[in-house]
């Protein structure tokens, strides 16, 4: 089936929107919990640092017993104990009296500042210092970057490395996490055969899809599996079927434009909901969506340009949503380089080459031009209420990296 009336991008963004789900939460090892999206809030479970420790390699000492000193008037000290990192003295540092000191190492009692080695000669125990330090001085105080019970991440906070040093900081050897989406890619079509250096049958042409499609699942943070249906209404039904028993999504690439053998939104609407089906977009009008059995089913061209960029409209935003990460296209705005013709009523995501300044079109862009999305880096986007652009406009891009989980 297809709709006559298609709806807007909009529209049908929200469609899919109203209809977001979450996945659940499971506890992984922090080894485990690089890029994935925080579950819970982090409460620090210890002062980081622990205690004041040094910020680098030299003398624990008085700071007030140094003021003074000076290449031309060194002052002399007697060294007492010598405190390695993962090591502590039990000494107090009594007037003119140093510790040797690593960095990351507690700070003795009665010391209030290190003075770096650089400054300094050693003579055995002697020691003489050429410059003076204030109190505090090249001291990390305890609680400094982490307080005890402090919140230092909010749930659904995005795990970088510099979050992760965070959390194992606070104590944390495991943490709650959403799970990882699982997505099942139907493959349709009769005419598809495997990548080849042969020679192919005629009619026959290689599933590019699967790779690109499964690629930009997991480039959204999710786990892809491809099974492939032919273009019968039965065989891609049991395949919707079964994938609606155990995955959360379901993609489909083929059988959504009026042509013989296009059933997948046929089977969409015998067993569950179509949401929309036809978006007044440019490339990738036949898109669709549907619910089956509560799982959100997108339903993507098979031309592999017009697939791809259905995928950024409508399934990335949904799969780094159901993962607790919000998504929205990071808009910048580029000196357009050529004239850009469009028509009013439609959304176009144009292939183009960006740089800082300008942006430039690629212009061999039919929907089955795969190299098109290989030589571009961004889309320029033309809003439903313009008709294009001239040269030299100021256009919306937004960068293929971007996107990027």
């Amino acid at each position: 089936m297809f709709f006559s009336k298609l709806d807007s991008l909009s529209n049908a963004v929200k469609l899919i929107s109203d209809n977001q789900r979450v996945t659940d939460i499971e506890e992984i090892s922090i080894h485990d919990a690089h890029r994935r999206v925080l579950a819970e809030d982090i409460i620090a479970f210890h002062d980081s640092p622990p205690f004041d420790k040094s910020a680098m390699d030299g003398f624990a000492l008085i700071a007030e017993e140094t003021f003074g000193a000076s290449n031309s008037a060194p002052k002399k000290f007697k060294i007492v104990d010598a405190i390695g990192a993962g090591d502590f003295s039990s000494k107090t540092v009594k007037d003119n009296e140093a510790i040797v000191i690593a960095t990351g190492a507690p700070i003795p009692d009665g010391a209030n500042a290190v003075l770096m080695k650089e400054y300094t000669t050693t003579d055995g125990d002697d020691l003489t210092i050429y410059s003076q330090v204030t109190p505090g001085e090249n001291i990390s105080p305890k609680s400094e970057d982490i307080e005890k019970g402090q919140k230092i991440l909010d749930r659904n906070t995005f795990i970088r490395y510099q979050e992760l040093g965070l959390i194992a900081s606070a104590g944390y050897d495991t943490v709650k996490v959403y799970k990882k989406p699982k997505v099942k890619l139907i493959i349709t079509g009769n005419e598809l055969v495997e990548p080849t250096k042969e020679e192919i049958d005629k009619a026959k042409i290689i599933n590019s899809n699967q790779f690109t499609i499964k690629a930009m699942v997991e480039d959204s943070g999710a786990i892809c599996e491809i099974c492939h249906a032919g273009d019968t209404f039965d065989e891609v039904k049991e395949a919707v079927l079964e994938a609606s028993k155990d995955y959360d999504v379901i993609m489909t690439t083929g059988g959504t434009a009026i042509s013989k053998g296009d059933v997948v939104l046929d089977v969409v609407d015998d067993l569950g909901e179509i949401l929309f089906h036809g978006v007044a977009i440019r490339p990738g009008k036949p898109a669709g969506a549907g619910i089956v059995n509560g799982k959100m089913v997108f339903t993507f061209s098979g031309q592999p340009v017009a697939a791809m960029s259905q995928f950024d409209m409508f399934a990335r935003k949904y799969l780094f949503e159901m993962q607790g990460r919000e998504f929205d296209f990071h808009i910048v705005k580029r000196i357009s380089q050529l004239k850009i013709p469009s028509q009013l009523g439609r959304t176009d995501f144009i292939r183009a080459v960006s740089d800082d300044e300008c942006a430039k079109h690629v212009l061999n862009r039919g929907s089955g031009i795969i190299r098109s999305m290989v030589e571009a880096n961004s889309y320029i986007i033309i809003d439903e209420n313009d008709e294009g652009y001239q040269k030299d406009d100021l256009v919306d891009v937004v960068l293929f990296d971007s996107l990027l989980w």
